[in-house]
C-alpha cells in the first residue's frame, strides 16, 4: 500500500454499476488466484453489499438472499459473511453490528469508516493508526498494532441540509 490516502468511498457520486462490477470482478480474480471458493451464496452476499453502499445486518442480508432464491436459515448468511470478512471482501461495522463491502478490494489496509447517523450510509477510507498518536502510544508501550477499528459517526453530504447550521 502506498502512503496516499484516497478519497473516502461511499458518499460521492459515481457509476454504481461499474462499482458493483469492479468489486465482484476483484473478488472473483482473488479467489481464483488464491484457490478460494466464491460460492453462489457468498457471491450474492457480496453483490448485495456492493449494491447497497451501506451497512446491512445479517438478518437484512438473509431477507435479501431469501428473495433471490437462496436459503432462509441464518447460518447461510453468517457463513458467507464470515468467509467474506475473513478474506477482506467485507468489513464489519461494529457500531451498527452490520457489514459493508470493502471499498478498496485487493489492497492490504486498515479501514476507517464514516457513518451517517441519519441515513446510515457508510464511507470507507484507509487509516494509518501506526503513524498517529495511537501508533506513538503503542510504540512507547512496546505494542505492535495488528488491527484497529476506526468508526466515526456524523452526517453525510446528502443529509447535511437536514440538520441545519
Amino acid at each position: 500500500m502506498s502512503g496516499e490516502n484516497p478519497a473516502p468511498v461511499g458518499f460521492e457520486q459515481h457509476d454504481h454499476a461499474a462499482c458493483v462490477g469492479t468489486g465482484l470482478a476483484a473478488a472473483e480474480a482473488r479467489c481464483a488466484a488464491e484457490g478460494l471458493r466464491l460460492t453462489p451464496v457468498r457471491r450474492k452476499v457480496l453483490e448485495i453489499l456492493l449494491q447497497e453502499h451501506r451497512a446491512l445486518g445479517a438478518y437484512a442480508i438473509l431477507d435479501l438472499l431469501r428473495e433471490a432464491g437462496f436459503g432462509s436459515q441464518p447460518p447461510v448468511a453468517y457463513r458467507a459473511l464470515d468467509f467474506l470478512a475473513e478474506h477482506g471482501f467485507v468489513h464489519k461495522i461494529e457500531r451498527l453490528n452490520a457489514f459493508v463491502a470493502c471499498a478498496h478490494p485487493g489492497t492490504s489496509h486498515m479501514p476507517a469508516f464514516m457513518i451517517c447517523r441519519l441515513c446510515e450510509a457508510v464511507a470507507e477510507t484507509r487509516s494509518t493508526p501506526a503513524r498517529g498518536s495511537l501508533g506513538e502510544a503503542a510504540r512507547a508501550a512496546g505494542f505492535q498494532i495488528e488491527r484497529t477499528v476506526v468508526e466515526a459517526e456524523g452526517v453525510c453530504p446528502k443529509c447535511i441540509d437536514k440538520v441545519g447550521s
